[in-house]
């Protein structure tokens, strides 16, 4: 009997970041509002400082409390700091105490997910879904009613206050 525990608990540990990536919208059926931005990494390490282009195109992670964004707490909006697609917007940021900018949801259809295993146990690792810059991790850890908690590196998005224009999306 205790292996058929074992089993079914592992089959819900290996299976949870797929229920989690459709709870969170991953399958969408509707069309997104921007088109694919498809550059090299040649590219985007022209264009990028190299700490963002480390967290956004080669998945790396900032240490915690490191990025200024954790305590931004004015209206506005989050963008992706490679394409510039808004991705949160402000009323959804929470201070979680990890370290890192969290939001209880992103701006539907501007994420795309897939399982992370660096970790060895499966988590859901989100990206833009525009030009596929990595963005952070979502864990079902947040504050109701969604209990969500986008956990995002600061050096990937960029902050624009709600009293300033959006960036023309990057092309």
């Amino acid at each position: 009997m205790e292996r058929r525990s074992a089993l079914r608990w592992l089959a819900a540990l290996v299976a949870s970041p797929t229920l989690t990536a459709r709870a969170l919208g991953a399958e969408t059926t509707t069309a997104p509002d921007f088109a694919p931005l498809d550059k090299s990494k040649t590219e985007w390490k022209q264009l990028l400082e190299p700490a963002r282009f480390r967290i956004l195109f080669e998945e790396g992670t900032e240490r915690p409390f490191s990025s200024p964004l954790d305590h931004e707490k004015r209206a506005g909006t989050f963008v992706c700091a490679a394409c510039f697609l808004p991705l949160f917007d402000g009323k959804n940021k929470f201070d979680s105490g990890t370290g890192w900018p969290s939001f209880t949801q992103p701006i539907t259809g501007h994420m795309d997910f897939k399982r992370d295993f660096k970790l060895v146990l499966p988590r859901t690792e989100y990206h833009c879904a525009r030009c596929t810059g990595h963005q952070g991790h979502v864990f079902n850890d947040g504050p109701p009613p969604r209990h969500e908690r986008w956990c995002n590196n600061g050096l990937a998005l960029l902050f624009v206050p709600q009293t300033d224009s959006l960036p023309a999306l990057r092309t």
